[in-house]
């Protein structure tokens, strides 16, 4: 079985930047079914390739994970004909801090504004160094899901809380 165990950070400032070694633009949508209970199966284009990922449901920081390459024109027909709502575009950094690889988030479109760091690790006790970048932890929230971000962008949180 497919295991993904990954803490997610917010980042408290722009240092991270001058550690980019590299960016690929990514473009991601979702085919939702019983979410809570199942999880997801997302349809994503990073770069050049495609890819399909089923995704369980969340337990602390690990899900069963699976994914698989696909055709680069057969995800993009996915995506446009299959999932359901807007698909969520980003740019994905890849920064060294130590011998951890850090995946930064930069967000674009409705979720223009959120940045998020992400770091895989073998065990949910793994130790890391926190990188002066990091900011709160975010991991386990829903709302920080690629897949809620879809159907409820980061733009109209800003707006709810303005209003509210």
């Amino acid at each position: 079985m497919g295991t993904e165990i990954e803490r997610k950070f917010l980042l408290k400032d722009d240092s991270w930047r001058s550690q980019v070694l590299t960016r690929t633009l990514y473009r991601q949508a979702y085919i939702h079914f019983r979410e809570q209970e199942n999880g997801v199966l997302r349809v994503r284009v990073a770069g050049e390739k495609g890819y399909l990922t089923l995704k369980g449901p969340v337990h602390g920081c690990t899900r069963s994970e699976y994914e698989y390459e696909i055709p680069f024109d057969d995800a993009n027909a996915l995506i446009n004909g299959f999932c359901e709502g807007p698909a969520v575009d980003k740019y994905r950094h890849i920064v060294m801090n130590g011998s951890d690889r850090w995946e930064i988030d930069e967000f674009l479109g409705d979720n223009r504004g959120l940045l998020l760091a992400e770091l895989e690790l073998v065990s949910e006790d793994s130790v890391f160094e926190h990188p002066v970048w990091l900011g709160e932890e975010v991991t386990g929230k829903p709302e920080y899901y690629n897949s809620f971000l879809a159907r409820n962008p980061y733009q109209t949180w800003k707006q709810t809380q303005t209003k509210g």
